[in-house]
């Protein structure tokens, strides 16, 4: 888990690579060589407290719609995640004041 989410962190742009805000999961146990890694700080939501992370439950929702609870992701083909993230990036948010993702990463990157 590490290793993968380092390889990605990796190719974000400086600008988006500030932190990373994570729930109380095992995945992240050994969030100290994520951090020496990527030199990127990892914060820790309290527990039972999923409002820390609204834009993430939010999109754990939307990625329900996509993948219910019972799905396999080890038979999902990554050109199936791509099209669903595609898709996701390019549905209006509110809380983007109905910008889409696609287009405020446009405007953190010009």
């Amino acid at each position: 888990m590490v290793a993968a989410l380092a390889k990605a962190i990796g190719t974000l742009p400086e600008e988006l690579r500030r932190s990373l805000t994570w729930d109380q999961g095992k995945e992240m146990a050994r969030h100290k060589s994520f951090t020496i890694a990527t030199d990127l700080q990892v914060y820790f939501c309290d527990p039972r407290s999923p409002w820390q992370r609204g834009s993430n439950e939010n999109t754990n929702g939307l990625l329900r719609q996509y993948f219910p609870r019972s799905t396999n992701l080890s038979q999902v083909s990554q050109d199936q995640l791509d099209a669903v993230a595609l898709q996701l990036n390019q549905r209006p948010r509110k809380t983007l004041n109905f910008e889409t993702p696609a287009d405020r990463l446009q405007k953190v990157l010009q």
